[in-house]
């Protein structure tokens, strides 16, 4: 199964383009990806710049329109996520209690939907799917 655990800096969504990261931080963070690799269970992380450098799309005129951040209604963002697969859901929530996260952290773990899980129906509409991902 896998899982994306998402990182929710609480306050990340005021932050300036050029916010700095303190270093000690960074390291128990690595340490802790490290120990993901090391038990084989990471697929992919990645960290992101805050909302200040990013923009959104918007289409409920029915026109895309586009919002440079930061995002005034913006009350959590993702400040990085981690691409898991483990056994279970207990296994990926247990992962995540380890992560040296900070009092104002909080990480979201949502299972990445399968094909299997779909339909018949729907996994007929999805089946060259895979190719795109290649």
């Amino acid at each position: 199964m896998r899982f994306m655990m998402l990182m929710i800096p609480l306050g990340y969504e005021n932050a300036p383009p050029d916010v700095q990261l303190d270093p000690e931080r960074v390291a128990a963070m690595m340490r802790y990806n490290e120990a993901l690799k090391d038990a084989g269970v990471l697929i992919t992380l990645d960290g992101l710049h805050p909302p200040s450098m990013g923009a959104r799309v918007s289409f409920a005129t029915g026109t895309p329109m586009v919002t440079d951040g930061p995002f005034a209604e913006a009350k959590e963002v993702l400040g990085g996520y981690w691409m898991i697969e483990v056994a279970s859901r207990e296994e990926a929530i247990a992962w995540a209690k380890k992560c040296p996260a900070s009092a104002n952290e909080i990480i979201e773990i949502r299972q990445v939907q399968e094909v299997a899980d779909y339909s018949p129906e729907v996994q007929e509409v999805v089946a060259g799917f895979g190719d795109l991902k290649k």
